[in-house]
C-alpha cells in the first residue's frame, strides 16, 4: 500500500520532469544561485573565526562575544 503510494509519487515527479521544457532552464539557474549564496559567499564574506583554536579558546571566544552582544 505504501510501496504503492511512493512509486505513484516518484513516477509524478519522473514524468513532470521529462516534460518540462522552461523548467530545466530554471531549475539550473536556481542550483547555480545556490551555490553562489552558500559557496561562493561563504568563502569570501564569512570567515571563520575559530579556525586554528583549541576547544577552550573557542569557549572563550564564543562567551565573550556572547556577553558582550548582550550589552
Amino acid at each position: 500500500m505504501i510501496r504503492k503510494q511512493i512509486i505513484g509519487i516518484y513516477r509524478f515527479y519522473r514524468d513532470g520532469f521529462r516534460e518540462m521544457t522552461w523548467g530545466r532552464i530554471l531549475w539550473a539557474i536556481i542550483l547555480i544561485k545556490l551555490f553562489v549564496m552558500f559557496f561562493i559567499l561563504k568563502l569570501f564574506f564569512f570567515p571563520s573565526f575559530l579556525k586554528g583554536m583549541n576547544t577552550e579558546e573557542k569557549q572563550e571566544y564564543v562567551g565573550t562575544e556572547l556577553i558582550n552582544r548582550m550589552y
